[in-house]
């Protein structure tokens, strides 16, 4: 049964041989590595140290489009090494989030001195622990257990009116279709769902969020498409992920123009999903 609409699922074959289950309602994609293992890599970070510091740039930028006004107070889940909280910090807000260090990376010493942090899932902050006017994630909706529950307590840990916002790769994208099992998103053994439009808007809603909307960022995951070119043309196992190698990640930044040009013109290239949606006024 589908974890967002309850309806039945099928089988989502793709190029290469591995199969997805799909909702048959609201396309909602989930991933059991045995059927889809897409020669996945060793660890769940895969990303490069320079071209993660460039996106979390244009990923501060998007949160804060998606935003009325400067918030005060943030709380991130899943904050990895604490760069997008540093950023906040540095523009006045008071910084908080959770995680359990999946990824193992050093957190900035700032965030470290000034943030509340939990190292632990979000499941396990309290509401009377804090309230934020902004709780955001970016990229684990596609890697927690119960993301109807991470939802919820995202919702319970905003201020009445308060703002969430999550990124999660787009199983709705071109990206299944044209690169099979090569799909980049597919490189990371940890993404074990995709969600569509529909089943982002429908789990939001049902996890108590009103104004839901979900929009489709041009500028998240910019080298997705050439690190599934490379995927696709491997020959080898590449247990590190395609973007450790220099001429994947130089292919890249080469080829991002035509990219987000492309993305303009034709938004299912768009690999990701923004929900942003709001804590009800009145809710107490």
């Amino acid at each position: 049964m589908c974890e967002v609409c309850g309806d039945r699922l099928r089988e989502r074959p793709l190029r290469g041989g591995a199969v997805l289950q799909e909702c048959a309602v609201c396309g909602h994609l989930t991933r059991d590595l045995t059927a889809a293992p897409a020669a996945h890599r060793e660890h769940a970070y895969g990303g490069e140290p320079t071209l993660d510091r460039a996106r979390l740039a244009l990923t501060y930028a998007t949160l804060r489009r998606g935003l009325p006004r400067p918030p005060e107070s943030v709380f991130e889940v899943g904050y990895g090494t604490g760069a997008l909280l540093r950023r906040f910090h540095d523009a006045g807000a008071n910084i908080a989030g959770a995680d359990p260090d999946q990824l193992e990376l050093e957190v900035d010493p700032v965030v470290r001195a000034h943030a509340r942090l939990w190292p632990a899932p979000v499941e396990q902050v309290r509401a009377a622990d804090v309230t934020a006017d902004l709780v955001y994630g970016i990229h684990v909706l596609e890697h927690v257990l119960d993301p109807a529950r991470t939802l919820r307590v995202a919702r319970d840990l905003l201020r009445p009116g308060g703002v969430a916002q999550f990124l999660t790769p787009a199983g709705d994208s071109t990206g299944p279709r044209w690169y099979g099992q090569a799909w980049w998103m597919l490189e990371d053994p940890t993404h074990i769902r995709f969600f569509t439009a529909d089943s982002l808007a429908r789990l939001a809603r049902v996890a108590g969020f009103v104004d839901v909307e979900v929009r489709r960022p041009v500028l998240d995951s910019v080298v997705t498409d050439a690190a599934s070119v490379a995927r696709v043309a491997a020959r080898s196992p590449r247990p590190a992920g395609v973007l450790a190698s220099k001429p994947v990640l130089a292919l890249g930044l080469a080829t991002a123009p035509a990219v987000l040009g492309a993305r303009l013109a034709y938004p299912p290239m768009r690999p990701t999903l923004q929900l942003v949606a709001r804590r009800p006024r009145g809710d107490a």
